[in-house]
């Protein structure tokens, strides 16, 4: 019997017309308090072009998304590691450590894959065949389109977690 008085409360305390007083003063406090707001995706980008990350990091800000920048292999496996993004945008010729070694080792050392794009100005197929086999989710030729970009965040991000 409980459950269906809650329920007639519940579509009383909606009323326009503000008939039921009682139930009239909770709803109205309940819809002015923000809701809980959706954590932010963030994003992981590596490159060590400062002009493609400031291109990059505008075009997935305006979007909502928190971004994080590494500006070499190793400091973004280390930001990989600590931060836990939702993504990596890995650019795959980089100082200290290539692209391939960080994704790598992003494949060894989580049980859960990290959603990973590989970006590269190489032109050859071998190296798209070796990012694919080490489980890279996408694979964008520079220069590209940021709606390129775009387009494949939001696709892997809609599948993750």
């Amino acid at each position: 019997m409980p459950a269906p008085k809650k329920a007639k409360k519940a579509v009383k305390s909606r009323r326009a017309d503000g008939a039921d007083g009682a139930d009239e003063a909770p709803a109205a406090a309940a819809s002015q308090s923000p809701p809980e707001p959706p954590r932010g995706r963030r994003v992981l980008l590596v490159d060590d072009d400062p002009e493609i990350i400031e291109s990059m990091r505008t075009v997935l800000e305006s979007k909502g998304y928190e971004i994080l920048v590494a500006r070499d292999g190793n400091q973004g496996l280390l930001m990989a590691e600590r931060e836990n993004p939702d993504l990596v945008v890995l650019d795959m010729m980089m100082p200290k450590r290539s692209g391939f070694l960080v994704l790598e080792r992003l494949r060894r050392s989580h049980p859960v894959p990290m959603r990973v794009i590989m970006i590269t100005a190489n032109e050859g197929s071998r190296h798209k065949a070796y990012a694919e086999m080490l489980g890279v989710d996408d694979y964008i030729r520079k220069p590209f389109a940021m709606d390129r970009l775009l387009d494949s965040v939001q696709r892997l991000l809609g599948a993750a977690r």
